[in-house]
């Protein structure tokens, strides 16, 4: 009698949850999960219970877990993955997959139990402004941890993992993040801020210092630029540096705080003239990959992160860490309007396998069925 191969089991937490796309995280699990569960895998998603109103079992195949947490801004993501780790340690599951390095420490009470882990570290956490003294201190902590207690650690780009070799002495696999290209977009949907195609320039991330909004608005508006400079993003907490920020007056200057409708941000990245990328700390940016999707003429920080996934500048330019920088760079692209274009139209082909979500899941697929086995 034919004995039917029994089903690979995934546990998968660290983030919001399913199907919550609003962070990196998120939208990893969302088109990952989705995909896994085509290929046969049983997905389970630990969710951040005060998130969902709603608690369905089971969505779009992926089941769906709801853990509580404490609720607080430094505790809720570590003690929301904690509850999920002891509930999956306890269960059938064959795999868990965690995202986020500080989660590190966790991987001992998997270890403990016997269940094979991987782990998704992300960026360099410590280095973030916003982890200052003891948060800063905590996450290269665990960071560290978690090359001792997983089984297998997953870097997304060449340079995080090389960054994990020199620091933990720890090799990682490296499993970049996914892109959707969209070929065309329409651009009906900026007008509802006065906005016109490739009249603005286009920033969007949280308003943290990290990213660097604070640099490249006072560059810009350095600049003789007519254009606009448009903000999208905000944070979700009272913050003296983001008031700062959006205290600035300028009409140059639009901040539209967060933008949830994917069809608005979409065509917001589509109709820009030029994305800026001010993001420092961190491997593949899921932004960046959209802006390249979405065909847009990418202005990055020169660092060793951006300049990988721009191909040393094959598919974007770069300015260095101050204003002046930013100021020329705008003035550039504004006497060079042709050049712009061409990174336009080049733009999807920087979307290569590597990229692709497909190929991602594949690999992701392939470390899980490794682990399972052992």
């Amino acid at each position: 009698m034919a004995t039917t191969e029994k089903k690979l089991k995934v546990a998968i937490m660290g983030a919001k949850g399913y199907p919550y796309v609003y962070g990196g995280y998120d939208t990893m699990i969302k088109e990952l999960g989705e995909r896994l569960v085509v290929k046969g895998v049983h997905v389970r998603v630990y969710n951040h219970r005060a998130l969902f109103p709603k608690k369905p079992r089971w969505v779009n195949g992926i089941e769906c877990i709801y853990t509580p947490a404490i609720e607080s801004k430094s505790l809720t993501q570590l003690t929301h993955t904690f509850f999920s780790m002891i509930h999956a340690c306890f269960s059938d599951v064959d795999v868990i997959f965690v995202v986020n390095s500080g989660n590190g420490p966790f991987g001992l009470l998997a270890r403990l139990f016997g269940k094979p882990t991987a782990i998704n570290v992300d960026g360099l956490e410590w280095l973030r402004p916003k982890w200052k003294g003891l948060g800063s201190k905590y996450f290269y902590w665990a960071s560290k941890l978690a090359t001792k207690f997983y089984d297998q650690i997953i870097n997304d780009s060449d340079e995080m993992r090389r960054v994990y070799l020199e620091l933990f002495k720890k090799d990682s696999v490296v499993i970049a993040y996914g892109a959707n290209p969209k070929e065309s977009v329409s651009s009906e949907p900026i007008a509802k801020w006065q906005l016109e195609s490739r009249s603005y320039y286009l920033i969007v991330g949280r308003l943290v210092p990290d990213n660097n909004a604070d640099l490249i608005i006072e560059g810009f508006l350095k600049s003789d630029s007519n254009r606009k400079l448009v903000v999208v993003g905000d944070v979700p907490y009272q913050d003296v540096w983001a008031n700062r920020l959006k205290e600035i007056q300028d009409p140059r200057l639009l901040f539209t705080g967060y933008v949830t409708d994917p069809l608005e941000l979409a065509a917001l990245y589509s109709h820009c003239y030029a994305y800026f990328h001010g993001h420092e700390y961190g491997g593949t940016n899921p932004a960046m990959l959209k802006a390249l999707g979405y065909g847009c003429a990418i202005l990055a920080l020169n660092t060793p992160f951006n300049k990988e996934m721009l191909q040393n500048g094959k598919h974007g330019w770069f300015f260095e860490k101050n204003e002046d920088s930013v100021k020329e760079l705008v003035e550039r692209a504004e006497k060079n309007p042709q050049e712009l274009e061409n990174l336009r139209k080049t733009a999807r082909s920087g979307l290569t396998q590597k990229y692709n979500w497909d190929s991602v899941t594949e690999q992701y697929l392939e470390v899980f069925k490794r682990l399972g086995r052992k």
